[in-house]
């Protein structure tokens, strides 16, 4: 069962690829991930991904989600901060990469040699 998939990451329950490459990430990692790519678009507060992931209660203060997003956006290479953005003083959004738009040409006679 596939959690997420687009031109460059797939995520299910056992792997998590890039570009076919597959990655290696603890529990915690993979379970973060998996989370905020289900929650695709939405931004995450630190609080609810604190609680849901780690266990924590509710104004509990730590760097553990900071170092575990640190290491995420490391492993997912490239695309890292692209996938995972941070929303300052709130927490972290997944967002899905946009496929790069071909580039369409408005006449060919523009880029001959001469022209």
């Amino acid at each position: 069962m596939t959690i997420f998939l687009d031109d460059h990451l797939s995520i299910d329950w056992t792997t998590v690829r890039v570009d076919d490459q597959k990655l290696i990430l603890t529990r915690k990692e993979f379970e973060l991930l998996a989370m905020l790519s289900q929650n695709e678009g939405e931004t995450m507060p630190r609080t609810v991904l604190l609680e849901t992931v780690w266990g924590y209660r509710s104004g509990t203060r730590t760097r553990t989600l900071d170092v575990h997003i640190r290491r995420l956006r490391r492993k997912l290479g490239q695309f890292g901060e692209d996938y995972i953005q941070t929303i300052f003083g709130v927490g972290y959004r997944f967002v899905r990469l946009r496929p790069a738009r071909p580039l369409q040409l408005s006449s060919p006679a523009a880029f001959a040699i001469g022209a």
